[in-house]
């Protein structure tokens, strides 16, 4: 999952150097999404993890 976000942030980075803003902002919305589920889902995996015995 964060492989995905670094993967769609580097092609936002490189869309906006280029000058296709759109392009660029939808890539960064997918990258922010993909990043913030990837911290939701670690999260969760620590607390199981420090909860079961």
């Amino acid at each position: 999952m964060l492989h995905y976000a670094v993967v769609f942030f580097v092609i936002a980075i490189i869309a906006a150097v280029l000058g296709f803003g759109g392009i660029a902002a939808g890539a960064a919305s997918i990258a922010k999404i993909l990043f913030f589920i990837f911290i939701v889902l670690a999260v969760l995996s620590l607390l199981s993890g420090l909860f079961r015995k």
